[in-house]
């Protein structure tokens, strides 16, 4: 795992490859406040232990609050080990998102803190206003906006497939060509909100003019590497989305293919 620090915010970078689409990066945060938050939890994999990378950035035991976004599992890959090596912090997220990952393993109740979208989070030196991104693939994921960084934390949205891996573990946004960026943003938007293209679009323009996206200072979003001073950017990349066809994975045929092309060599080198 990866971390690069920019202003107040430490990025603990990790990245899985996407099979036919590219490498995602798959980011989780540290908000070094007066009251530290952790922002999501990483990937659950077997390989992955994300307590032991947080350690090289923060004591655990310091953590205040661990904020997950949503309870996909590219999200809360260590949520519990964290709650048990953070005794002090307590867990953000959603009533249903808390419902969701109850079916996994129980946690104490007297944890939750529940902040629904327009609420807002005080953490000692500065405030967390709670909103919802204007794409997501969960109904429980809530972004929020810090008011002292001027850093918007996005979730989901913003994310996109990149062509290697050391672009998805990039410190800055900014390493790849834009016109790459944008292509895969768009393709990103369709994949993880394959709902979009239906909406009303007055609506959903409506919704992205309400989040502040634009006036943020950085953008830091799970499935990208940082973004400083591209809110405009950005938020004109959402203009696009509702025109844009939804994505159409792979079918039993396609699978079959790339299976078959992983098939070893027999006896005679065929």
């Amino acid at each position: 795992m990866h971390t690069h620090r920019i202003g107040d915010v430490t990025v603990l970078n990790d990245h899985m490859e996407v099979p036919g689409l590219g490498y995602l990066s798959v980011n989780a945060f540290v908000i070094h406040a007066q009251q530290p938050v952790v922002v999501d939890t990483g990937l659950g994999l077997p390989d992955r232990d994300f307590v032991a990378s947080l350690r090289q950035v923060i004591d655990p035991a310091s953590v205040r609050w661990i904020w997950l976004t949503h309870p996909d599992r590219d999200h809360t890959g260590g949520v519990f080990e964290l709650l048990a090596a953070a005794p002090q912090a307590r867990l953000v997220t959603t009533f249903l998102a808390a419902g969701l990952m109850s079916t996994e393993k129980p946690f104490p109740m007297s944890r939750l803190y529940l902040l629904n979208p327009g609420q807002t989070l005080d953490i000692g030196d500065r405030t967390l206003h709670a909103f919802r991104p204007p794409l997501f693939d969960s109904p429980a994921t809530t972004g929020f906006f810090d008011d002292r960084s001027r850093a918007c934390f996005s979730s989901d949205c913003f994310g996109a497939p990149l062509a290697s891996a050391e672009l998805a573990q990039a410190a800055d946004v900014r390493d790849m060509p834009g016109d790459e960026l944008r292509r895969g943003q768009l393709l990103w938007a369709t994949v993880d909100s394959p709902w979009v293209h239906c909406v009303d679009r007055a609506r959903y323009q409506q919704t992205v003019r309400d989040t502040p996206f634009v006036d943020a200072e950085a953008i830091f979003s799970t499935h990208l590497p940082p973004a400083v001073g591209l809110g405009a950017q950005f938020s004109a990349m959402l203009s696009e989305v509702p025109t844009t066809e939804p994505f159409v994975g792979p079918d039993q045929q396609a699978l079959e293919a790339m299976l078959a092309s992983f098939q070893p060599a027999g006896a005679d080198g065929h």
